[in-house]
């Protein structure tokens, strides 16, 4: 019986990872062409709590964008920052070109957290579509002229947008780098397939519109986490073909990985406490999924030691299981231009199992820390 549910959720997660291997190969590479002229106007909306040691480069990178200057705006909201965080972007707003605002949430609510904080930019907002990305980030010349043109030529309400790791130096970065890269490809295939699962908040854009429309975060402003998710779900459900992924190079952006395993698991605990509450069938299948196959393989390590699986039995499922993965991750690298990091699959394929069943349980709970905040998920 053991040797039946480990194959048939071999088989389920076989079929899921290719099918999203064969839905990312299908996504197109935009080509902006040498003479188009923007018109849509963006804001850029950056909520910040303590991001003193990285918020200057990303305002940096805003200034060396090739959109045209009066067509954007950018929207810094601070969530009750206490490091120097709203000094920094004050003395910046003096000696630049753009057009940019600090916007203080305790001025206007008395709500904290990143959904406050979005809610604030967003009814402060000019910009036909709103463009989203984290403090703690850095964007190309070109990443706004590549939401725009998507925008005006695929008229999409939501925009997904690739993010991956810069500056990783120890092998505990490089293995977020490879993992973090598998999340990403799954959610841009999950669009293609228009069946949207995930995306990331550090790169994406709506309309201010579709939020309206879709209630903004009405019926999970109880979750700390899924300002980006939750949205995504909702505006699918009402434009499911109106959802696109922006699979282009220069439109990723880049963030830095997890310096600790502790603050790592959790971020991961983070992301997995918002789990639960997902409405979408089709997303909790693929969620269970992952799950159950990682765990009938974390078990079956004790069932070789009890002589109720054969150690080559194990060796395949294992061995069936890295392949999957590894054609997948060699693509969605390729694209990123980090292929060179597919051999801290190997490291990886070590820690991944338990640390998916770790996170997962303690998602559970709805409770953890961040950002020197103890937060607790309530529906």
């Amino acid at each position: 019986m053991f040797m039946l549910l480990l194959l048939l959720s071999l088989l389920a997660y076989g079929w899921i990872i290719l099918r999203c291997l064969f839905f990312w190969n299908r996504l197109p590479i935009p080509a902006v062409p040498a003479c188009f002229i923007p018109a849509t106007r963006l804001t850029v909306i950056i909520p910040v709590r303590n991001e003193a040691a990285h918020i200057s480069a990303l305002l940096q990178d805003l200034e060396k964008q090739s959109y045209p200057a009066e067509l954007f705006e950018v929207l810094v909201v601070d969530d009750h920052s206490d490091d120097g965080t709203e000094q920094l972007v004050q003395d910046f707003i003096p000696d630049t070109h753009l057009r940019l605002r600090l916007i203080r949430l305790a001025d206007h609510t008395t709500s904290t957290g990143k959904k406050a904080a979005i809610k604030q930019g967003i009814a402060e907002a000019g910009g036909e579509l709103l463009v989203f990305t984290d403090g703690d980030c850095r964007v190309q010349p070109n990443w706004l002229i590549h939401f725009a043109y998507t925008y005006e030529t695929q008229r999409p309400v939501f925009i997904s947008g690739p993010v991956s790791f810069h500056q990783t130096h120890t092998l505990l970065e490089r293995m977020q780098l490879v993992e973090f890269a598998s999340l990403i490809g799954v959610g841009g295939a999950s669009i293609g397939l228009r069946q949207p699962n995930m995306c990331n908040g550090a790169n994406l854009a709506y309309t201010r519109a579709v939020f309206e429309e879709v209630g903004g975060f009405a019926g999970n402003e109880g979750i700390a986490s899924g300002d980006d998710e939750f949205l995504l779900h909702k505006a699918s459900q009402q434009y499911p073909e109106r959802i696109a992924f922006l699979k282009h190079p220069g439109a990723i952006v880049y963030t830095e990985a997890r310096k600790t395993l502790r603050s790592f698991i959790a971020q991961r605990v983070r992301w997995a406490s918002k789990w639960r509450s997902y409405q979408s069938l089709s997303v909790k299948l693929v969620a269970l999924s992952v799950f159950a196959v990682n765990l009938l393989l974390f078990l079956a390590i004790p069932a070789v030691l009890l002589g109720r699986l054969s150690f080559w039995t194990l060796l395949a499922a294992y061995a069936a299981k890295f392949l999957i993965d590894f054609l997948f991750l060699k693509r969605v690298l390729t694209f990123m231009r980090q292929q060179n990091y597919l051999i801290f699959m190997l490291p990886l394929q070590l820690v991944y199992i338990p640390y998916v069943l770790y996170t997962a349980i303690s998602g559970l709970s709805g409770r953890y820390t961040w950002k020197g905040r103890t937060i607790r998920n309530h529906d």
